[in-house]
């Protein structure tokens, strides 16, 4: 175990290191031996058949070891997760091995067959579906309990053996990816496809859905500057504004579909089947059978699940919601002694003034959504869901209700209770931009600030070192495990979420909203790249062909900005004065209209096809080709059975 990387690359020449596993100073000898054997072990053996080298530095060995696998790993681990590849006939098809020979750009000996991104993804999940099978503990740790079906990995990091799993970079392949996605300013489509080659679908999806809501948000910013400045107080010409706002809205989502579909297909995850989806590494339970798929994995009582879920989550979930109404109150208060101030005074500072109780009062929100962020990820852990999507599910359904009633609830209440519109509209403004700000300080300006400090805190130590190991891969690894941690798409998505929501909530009140989101979103996509590129260790790919649960929660926002600007609209004193004899009248009018927006709406979803034509065709032929070779299967097996 103290051999140099220069003395490893001459021992096993095709051994090209993946992913890096950092074990906690001090762990025991036999913990190593015990995880490295189960590690390198057949898969008939209960391993994951990879292999595994020792990094030396020049203190020795300090608990960091390098993850690879062989080419024909690879290539059964890309069968085993179900990658899809194009064939030589330009279509998308599950890889098998067997008719390997018929996906193009294959050879024998070509390892740039599958990407570093696909080839660490496959690694990722071969390790975390280690799983205990007779051991009580881990070796060297009797505290550390195992059981069947635990997963080696999970029970590693929360005994705090595991310090960390991360894939490594790609020095040479990221170079070109910053110079081309963010290495200099221009007016372009992102590269898109080159994102997905080095951080998986996933970010690439995000990046894609990113842009495009910039462009789709562009006519909303440009119908609504002239809006601003020439009918402000016109609230009856804010109808035409309000009703393109939500056909407009209708109309993006619906479009991204089309163009999701079309990325998705040529990256060959739309084929990708999700149906049987491996329990995930956080999921316990006793080991059984799986009644579907027949294998061994570990069993968890629904009952106790749903029991945990209404009994403790939910009135945590509750009590959450309550905290932040409550603290929305004190934010009135507060703004009703501004405006008590600024009447006594009546000078530039207490003008000032005004703006500070909505200032506070957004970084506290920002504050309490991270919070609730940590104890949602707690709880929908502690739920123990099977699999990887119901838990992401749940824990996007918490966080989007609190964050929903934390960030809007006070909108509403200006503009539904109190009936103030001018307040509305500061507050509106005051929230939306302190947010980005916040947002573009803590997500990038500050990680990067500190990740810079300490490369050259790294670098100046590494070139003091006088060693014969290969110091530009100790360097690397030395440096990258140090680098923030990525924790997915989640943050990213909620902050478009919620800047959606102000931009369609209340567009017939500040029409302004969407050329700030279109600001924002430009300097976003060159911070969110410069983090993934810079700031982040690299993240494991993940394959999907959609942007999930998200999709449903723009829909949800768009219907509900149909009521909210019928409403607000129906509010007006223009619209008011069209009904000075029944108020009656008015509500259902506005009713009767909110109704005939919501079935365009309705409609316009049914109407435009969620994937193209072209798309559908290639889908179905795929569908009838696996029927047929079924057929001919079943009609082999008939024959063989006959003759015997």
């Amino acid at each position: 175990m103290a051999e140099s990387w220069s003395f490893l690359d001459t021992f096993d020449p095709n051994f090209r290191p993946l992913v890096v596993i950092e074990l906690a100073k001090g762990t025991k000898e036999e913990t190593i031996d015990w995880f490295t054997k189960r590690i390198v072990d057949k898969k008939a053996n209960g391993g994951a058949q990879l292999l595994i080298k020792p990094l030396v530095t020049e203190n020795g060995n300090e608990n960091i070891y390098l993850v690879g696998a062989s080419h024909l790993r690879l290539l059964l681990g890309a069968e085993t997760v179900g990658l899809v590849k194009e064939c030589n006939d330009n279509s998308m098809r599950t890889f098998t091995y067997s008719s390997r020979k018929t996906f193009k750009d294959f050879a024998d000996d070509n390892h740039n067959f599958l990407t570093m991104a696909e080839g660490q993804y496959i690694i990722k999940h071969e390790l975390e579906n280690l799983r205990a099978k007779d051991e009580k503990m881990i070796p060297g740790y009797p505290q550390a309990k195992l059981y069947p079906g635990k997963s080696i990995v999970r029970r590693l990091l929360t005994s705090g053996v595991l310090v960390q799993i991360f894939p490594l970079h790609d020095r040479e392949e990221l170079k070109k990816l910053r110079h081309s996605w963010y290495g200099q300013v221009k007016v372009g489509y992102q590269p898109l496809d080159e994102i997905r080659c080095y951080f998986g679908e996933t970010v690439a999806l995000y990046f894609g859905f990113l842009e495009y809501f910039t462009f789709a948000l562009i006519p909303m910013a440009v119908i609504g500057i002239p809006y601003y400045v020439f009918a402000w107080e016109d609230y009856d010409k804010y109808v035409m504004f309000a009703t393109f706002n939500l056909l407009w809205s209708t109309v993006i989502l619906e479009v991204w579909k089309r163009i999701c579909a079309i990325m998705t297909y040529r990256w060959g995850t739309l084929l990708m089947k999700r149906q049987f989806e491996e329990p995930r590494p956080g999921f316990h339970g006793v080991l059984g059978i799986n009644p579907v798929t027949g294998r061994e994995e570990p069993v968890y009582s629904s009952i106790k699940r749903q029991i945990r879920i209404y009994l403790v989550s939910l009135p945590f979930v509750c009590l959450c919601l309550y905290f932040s109404l409550y603290v929305m109150m004190i934010y009135f208060d507060l703004e009703q002694w501004a405006l008590d101030y600024h009447e006594e005074n009546e000078s530039n500072f207490s003008s000032l003034m005004l703006f500070v109780p909505s200032i506070i009062y957004a970084v506290v929100i920002e504050i309490m959504n991270r919070i609730y962020r940590y104890a949602a990820e707690f709880l929908t852990s502690w739920e123990n869901h099977r699999l990887e999507s119901s838990y992401q599910n749940h824990l996007v359904l918490k966080v989007l209700v609190f964050n929903f009633l934390n960030c809007f609830a006070s909108l509403f209440y200006i503009a539904f209770v109190l009936f103030d519109m001018k307040l509305l509209r500061q507050s509106l403004a005051t929230l939306l931009i302190t947010s980005q700000i916040l947002n573009q300080f803590a997500e990038s300006l500050l990680p990067y600030w500190l990740q810079k400090r300490h490369k050259k805190r790294m670098k100046k130590r590494m070139c003091s070192l006088k060693t014969d190991v290969d110091l530009s891969l100790v360097e690397q690894v030395n440096l990258e495990k140090e680098m923030g941690t990525y924790f997915g798409t989640f943050d990213d998505y909620l902050e478009l979420f919620l800047q959606f929501g102000y931009v369609s909530l209340f567009s017939c009140v500040y029409p302004l909203a969407a050329v700030f989101a279109v600001l924002n979103n430009i300097t976003e996509i060159y911070s969110d790249a410069l983090k993934m590129c810079r700031v982040y260790k690299r993240p494991f790919a993940e394959p999907t062909a959609n942007i999930g649960v998200w999709q449903l929660a723009f829909e949800t926002m768009s219907v509900i900005s149909v009521v909210t600007n019928c409403i607000l609209i129906g509010m007006s004193p223009q619209v008011n004065a069209l009904f000075p004899d029944s108020k009656m009248d008015l509500i259902l009018t506005v009713a009767l209209v909110e109704h005939l927006l919501l079935a365009i709406k309705f409609i316009m979803a049914f109407v435009i096809p969620d994937k193209p034509r072209d798309i559908q065709i290639k889908l179905a032929q795929l569908e009838f080709e696996s029927l047929e070779a079924l057929k001919q299967q079943v009609r082999a097996t008939d024959m063989y059975n006959s003759e015997k």
